[in-house]
């Protein structure tokens, strides 16, 4: 049978047929898969039961594997539930327990609920992101996307000559200032150095451009903090408008790959100290910085 891609979307997003990601795929289907997600940005493969090592085996496919947690976790080593390449995208602990409601862990994770891009915060950001949802809550816990190209099309032309060029400081000390906190270790100072990347993207597989916005996002080089976080607030807002978001209402063994140089993602609010999800994502990072060169230096200035 072979691998097809039915649109679910106006914009973006489809689901993925004709494929058993439990066993072995070819480079050629791979391709084809990788071609799927330059053209939708967002893939959806039902009812795929796959263990850890399938996923991270399916995941190399697609370039090299991010190691999550060296610098972008609270989550000690001796602590962590899960192997080297997964991220633990749940509200467990190792012992399978559900996280305490005043675990710093917990709060550390709520960030996840706000729009974001994965790895925005390393200098060179992730390519693609797969998540795999091993168990899902019985209500909410949805994840939704929305399509940076399509909003960026979207915009009127002063829009898009005004932010040409731009350049964002990107850290998890800002998303997670905005849930409260502030008391950061030097070891979490340290490993969340704040990073440049510029606020339009080029889509090297496709020619298009895209808005490359986070919460990670603190301040945009050369502009007063407060005028540029209202700039940034604005473009969230339009970006993250119905017409450019789909959400994603997970059934057990959903796997979603996600293209981050072309979306902004977000998970939705579940009751978190009684339900259990647990969300299993590979990462494949990134190729290239968003700054180079030129931009570096006025990023410097």
């Amino acid at each position: 049978m072979p691998i097809e891609f039915h649109q679910i979307h106006p914009h973006f997003v489809a689901e993925v047929s004709g494929v058993d990601l439990s066993a072995p795929i070819t480079s050629e289907e791979a391709q084809i898969i990788e071609d799927g997600i330059n053209q939708h940005g967002v893939l959806v493969f039902r009812e795929q039961n796959i263990s850890d090592e399938q996923q991270a085996s399916f995941s190399r496919h697609f370039g090299k594997l991010e190691v999550p947690g060296l610098k972008s976790n609270i989550t000690k080593a001796k602590d962590r539930r899960l192997g080297k390449y997964m991220a633990d995208i749940s509200n467990l602990d190792r012992g399978q327990n559900i996280l305490a409601g005043d675990s710093r862990q917990r709060m550390f994770n709520l960030g996840n609920r706000f729009w974001h891009s994965d790895s925005s915060y390393r200098s060179v950001p992730s390519k693609f992101s797969l998540l795999s949802a091993r168990v899902v809550p019985h209500h909410g816990g949805e994840t939704q996307f929305a399509d940076m190209c399509a909003a960026y099309d979207a915009l009127d032309e002063k829009t898009k000559r005004e932010i040409d060029g731009l350049i964002c400081e990107h850290s998890l000390l800002y998303s997670r200032g905005r849930l409260g906190f502030g008391e950061f270790t030097k070891e979490e100072k340290a490993n969340f150095k704040p990073v440049h990347q510029t606020l339009v993207r080029h889509h090297r597989a496709t020619g298009r451009r895209s808005l490359f916005l986070s919460a990670h996002i603190g301040r945009i080089v050369g502009w007063s903090t407060p005028v540029a976080r209202v700039l940034l607030e604005e473009l969230t807002e339009f970006a993250t408008r119905p017409e450019f978001v789909y959400t994603h209402r997970w059934r057990p063994f959903d796997l979603v790959i996600w293209d981050n140089r072309r979306t902004m993602h977000r998970a939705c609010r579940f009751d978190d100290t009684t339900e259990v999800r647990d969300m299993r994502r590979t990462t494949v990072a990134g190729e290239t910085p968003t700054v180079t060169g030129q931009l570096e230096e006025l990023a410097r200035a």
